[in-house]
């Protein structure tokens, strides 16, 4: 295909003293539409130098004097291979990539990607992206300024249990995928990335569809998908590494390799990472443990590539939070929690010492205790001109347990019989358990893709893949005060778990008029779930489901002019309910429902890599989106807890979320940027069934859980001096209700947080690039919580009390890191 290449300043054919070097920068852009193309890979001289930013930017700090091959390459276009002649004075380029041309590994993620043909909302970061905010925390920590994020820390310093919501929509409900595999739990659709420490050192690139999106493998989105992609092809052999420390006694050690493209067909890549800390809230330390292996072998017409990446944790358990008066200091409420029996006396002691950083565990094992390993066989196949085919095999194992010591416990509840002692008869007994899971998920996945050679007005995938996954839950005794007839390790409950999943899709973008674009997708999802056996309290948790899903979507596209777009489209997900949505029902709840939505989506986009109203060697993207989420039978947080710090839920009959989207980014000479985004929701509840102090019941419009008005997050960046990039990195979060009731008692203030970050590049004689770095979060030493939850009963007079408990953020910590690239 042909490439379009335009350049802003002279590229070819300048010379200048044999001695002179001089910076390159400039914008990579698809061909046909001007969108910008984050995370393309830029090679000088067959090494790797660097990725486009968000906005398709990038720079080359100094070319020496002669000719060079400027290689630009991004996953699903043709690879631009450009003679670059170095100079004294700056260059800029500006590339326009035509799509196809070439295999490559991302046959299963690009099908699954959405576009500017895809008629909804997304954001791509690149691996220069992640990489300039990886500094050890977790990767929904790495995403706070994107749209409609919110995150949280269960230790309040983005390092171990992490969480993040998109249009309040917690992970439970966003669909994320690697490689084209499903990541999310099969059982309790949680995605938990404390499993897969430092990630983002592997990925290449990365996508955050918001709403329903493009169908995709694994649960359905109700909120958003996350699309990571590790299938970068790095032609030249590279050795990396990073390391951080900082505040809460907080490590990270990162070291990566590759061998480059070995006979012209096998390469092999790899990572290893260690991240530490001891926490911000109290008893709250990590011990995170990661490796990440590909090897793989290309053809003209083929790419096959084996991966294994895995991880392991140990973190000290802190999802039972702190009470609100560790927070307010309130004596009174503090002693409420006592007259109730929330606290102890010895507990509310240690809450007067510890303060905000009071943790409620004091066993030196309450430890979580889990690894995860992923096998991952990709096959990428050309099938003529027209066609390829995108298929991957593919197996996770993981096992491992919670400890926990606990008081009083009643023996009949761990199927032991009461200790007689003479006249004496123990019925409870303090015990140190642990609960295990012990699972397999594997399956198959495919996408084929169609694209007429010379024709980019129709694009088609066929997809779909099968998945099974097997989960024995279980918990053993390991000591007690008093073990009847127990043995070590003595079983005290057992279930297994057996779900299949399967679904197929086919999706085509057609632009019918030079200014029109249209696109259909439709999906079938199967699942059955059988769960039998008996849940601690000798609970029996049989539950035996299935259920049939039809999800279409469809969209269009108008282009009012060259970088401006309009867009709508509607779809629909349907998702059936987690785990513990049938082992943890309420009293008086019917069984869990399966959840609908309805997504409309509509907005409009501008994107000028080089701003005609602004002026040269200036870009301009702005972006507004307006949602309409319509849900029935929505499964939302009711604000409590079960024993292992999953939220419980209910089904709400009719509610909706609805709300604008406004993203802009703003760069000029590649010396400063400013990129902003604001999202103004509506999060209600039709008909909300609430109760009153007389125990009658009143309907009203309320507001869902864990869902701001209001959220914000800004970005200024910019190089005050060559190879110093500086920026300040701002979030605001409005007020968030813990329950559905909307009390003002009830619940999370709104906040603000400013960090502070420094990047330095050094790119001494003796090795390619010494990074340094520098991040301060909280710069304005906020206490804030992020996160909380709720539950109340009426007190001896009769009163309704509400006894809620915090997450607190950390206050002013920093992180410092050192980087080289051989």
């Amino acid at each position: 295909m042909k490439t379009v290449l335009t350049t802003g300043l002279a590229l070819l054919g300048l010379s200048g003293a044999a001695w002179a070097q001089g910076p390159v920068s400039g914008t990579i852009t698809d061909a046909r539409t001007g969108a910008p193309l984050p995370g393309a890979t830029i090679l000088l001289d067959g090494a790797a130098s660097g990725a486009t930013d968000t906005a398709g930017g990038f720079s080359l700090t100094a070319v020496p004097a002669g000719t060079h091959e400027l290689r630009l390459t991004f996953v699903g276009y043709e690879t631009l291979v450009q003679t670059l002649q170095g100079q004294a004075g700056a260059q800029r380029l500006n590339a326009g990539l035509q799509p196809g041309g070439v295999l490559t590994g991302d046959a299963l993620v690009t099908a699954q990607r959405a576009s500017d043909r895809t008629a909804t909302a997304y954001t791509n970061l690149g691996k220069q992206d992640l990489a300039k905010r990886n500094f050890g925390q977790d990767l929904p920590y790495l995403l706070d300024q994107t749209p409609s994020v919110v995150v949280n820390s269960d230790a309040g310093a983005g390092v171990g249990y992490t969480d993040i919501r998109i249009r309040g929509i917690s992970n439970t409900g966003i669909n994320m995928t690697i490689n084209g595999i499903p990541l999310n739990d099969a059982e309790s659709h949680g995605s938990f990335l404390v499993n897969l420490p430092d990630l983002a050192s592997s990925i290449s690139s990365l996508q955050i569809q918001r709403g329903v999106g493009t169908s995709q493998n694994g649960g359905a989105a109700f909120g958003a998908s996350l699309n990571i992609s590790t299938l970068d092809n790095r032609r030249e052999a590279y050795g990396e590494t990073s390391n951080s420390y900082g505040s809460f006694n907080t490590w990270k050690n990162t070291v990566q390799f590759g061998t480059g493209l070995l006979g012209q067909h096998f390469t092999v890549d790899g990572r290893l990472s260690r991240i530490s800390t001891d926490g911000y809230m109290n008893r709250a330390s990590s011990d995170l443990k990661s490796y990440y292996l590909a090897a793989g072998y290309q053809a003209k017409n083929t790419l096959v590539k084996f991966i294994t990446f895995s991880g392991r944790e140990k973190t000290y358990q802190a999802w039972n939070g702190v009470p609100e008066p560790a927070i307010s200091g309130d004596q009174k409420l503090l002693q409420q929690f006592i007259d109730n029996g929330e606290l102890s006396p010895a507990d509310a002691e240690r809450v007067r010492q510890e303060g905000r950083r009071y943790s409620y565990y004091t066993y030196d094992n309450q430890t979580d205790n889990y690894q995860q390993n992923h096998y991952q066989l990709h096959l990428s196949q050309g099938l003529g001109s027209d066609w390829n085919l995108g298929a991957a095999l593919h197996l996770t194992r993981g096992f491992g347990y919670y400890e926990s010591f606990r008081t009083g416990r009643k023996l009949a509840n761990y199927n032991l019989p009461d200790v007689v002692l003479g006249d004496t008869t123990i019925k409870r007994t303090d015990l140190v358990d642990r609960k295990w899971l012990d699972n397999y998920f594997y399956g198959g996945t495919f996408a084929l893709n169609y694209q007429p050679k010379g024709n980019d007005k129709l694009q088609a995938t066929l997809g779909g893949a099968w998945n099974r996954f097997l989960n024995d839950h279980y918990g053993e005794v390991i000591w007690a005060r008093y073990a009847s007839t127990g043995n070590i390790r003595h079983r005290y409950y057992f279930n297994d778990a057996a779900k299949t999943d399967y679904n197929a899709y086919a999706r085509a973008t057609w632009q019918v008029l030079p200014q029109l674009g249209v696109y259909g997708d439709v999906q079938v999802r199967h699942i059955n779930y059988n769960l039998d056996g008996l849940e601690d309290g000798q609970v029996d948790v049989g539950t035996h489901v299935s259920y049939t899903f039809f999800n279409p979507k469809a969209g269009a596209t108008f282009a009012l002019a060259e970088g401006q777009q309009l867009y709508a489209s509607f779809a629909v997900g349907q998702r059936e309910p987690v785990r513990s949505d049938f082992t943890d029902r309420l009293a008086g709840d019917q069984r869990a429902q399966a959840e609908r939505l309805n997504d409309f989506e509509g907005g409009y986009r501008l994107t000028q890599p080089n701003s005609s109203l602004l002026g040269p060697n200036t870009a301009l993207r702005l972006e507004a989106n307006y949602f309409y989420m319509n849900y029935r039978n929505q499964l939302v947080s009711i604000g409590q807890l079960n024993d292992v710090g999953t939220p419980l839920r209910t089904n709400v009959a009719r509610s909706y979320r609805r709300g604008l989207e406004l993203t802009g980014f703003l760069s000029a000479n590649d010396k400063i940027s400013l990129s902003s985004t604001l999202t103004l929701s509506q999060n209600r509840i039709l008909d909300y069934r609430e109760a009153t102090t007389d125990s009658t019941f009143v309907l009203r419009t309320s507001t869902i859980s864990y869902s701001p008005s209001v959220i914000s997050a800004h970005t200024l960046e910019g190089q005050p001096l060559k190879g110093l990039r500086a920026a300040l990195l701002y979030k605001t979060v409005s007020r968030q209700y813990l329950d559905n009731s909307a009390s003002y008692n009830s619940r999370i203030k709104p906040y603000q947080v400013l960090d502070f970050r420094l990047r330095y590049t050094i790119r001494p004689v003796f090795i390619k690039e010494i990074e340094l770095g520098l991040l301060v979060n909280n710069v304005l030493n906020r206490r804030y919580a992020a996160n909380g939850y709720t539950y109340g009963y009426p007190g001896a007079d009769g009163q309704q009390q509400t006894f809620n408990w915090y997450y607190p953020q950390a206050t002013r910590n920093f992180l410092l890191s050192i980087g080289a690239k051989l």
